[in-house]
């Protein structure tokens, strides 16, 4: 493996359930799913809903608000892409859609992240990929 191929970062490949979404990114809209029967949001995208298990799913653009409901600091980076990165946080938020979704908090102090912590979705654009990836940062 060559030194390029070792420090690039994963991309997603998209199939027929994240299309919609991967394309919305790459166009800066944060894209989940809602449920017309039971209305309820989700987030990773599915066939179905993880509620009720209805196929009647719409996709819906989120206004990229949510709040840390739990994180950690990261020390050590899983593979040496993300070797530059330490430490950084990786966080779950509560998106004011009803939905939770995990991602990096960037540009910022790692000790500076609280729960609660009010965030807005912004987009990573990675070395060697047209693919955006949605990360937050605090606001």
């Amino acid at each position: 493996m060559s030194d390029n191929i070792a420090l690039t970062k994963p991309v997603p490949l998209p199939d027929a359930d994240s299309r919609i979404y991967w394309e919305g990114a790459n166009e800066g809209k944060f894209m989940f799913q809602r449920c017309r029967s039971c209305k309820k949001a989700q987030f990773y995208s599915r066939s179905l809903c993880s509620h009720c298990q209805s196929h009647d799913l719409q996709w819906q653009e989120a206004q990229g608000l949510g709040k840390v409901a739990s994180f950690s600091v990261i020390h050590r980076a899983p593979i040496p892409a993300f070797a530059g990165d330490v430490p950084y946080v990786l966080a779950l938020i509560d998106m004011a859609e009803g939905f939770r979704f995990m991602c990096n908090v960037i540009h910022c102090d790692p000790l500076s992240v609280r729960i609660g912590s009010s965030v807005k979705v912004v987009f990573e654009e990675r070395m060697g990929s047209s693919q955006k990836i949605p990360q937050v940062e605090l606001m």
